[in-house]
């Protein structure tokens, strides 16, 4: 019989914001980016790339902790 393993409360809170931040990335700013093009909107292009390249930046982190999570075994507790 395989036991589940619970992740707890911080660990959790680590992989729901990767998911919120690699949505924004992967589904959304690239068409916010696309239509202030298409609408000649160039400062809101450059608003969508600073939010972007911000959000990359916090998935990195995101991505960095939960490393350091799974290094210090949290996710095999």
């Amino acid at each position: 019989m395989t036991q589940t393993k619970r992740l707890d409360n911080s660990t959790y809170n680590i992989l729901v914001a990767l998911g919120r931040e690699a949505d924004f990335l992967y589904s959304t700013v690239d068409t916010y980016i696309e239509d202030a093009k298409k609408d000649n909107r160039q400062h809101l292009v450059e608003l969508w790339n600073e939010m972007k390249r911000d959000k990359e930046k916090h998935l990195q982190m995101l991505r960095d902790a939960l490393e350091k999570e799974a290094k210090e075994q949290k996710l095999n507790q």
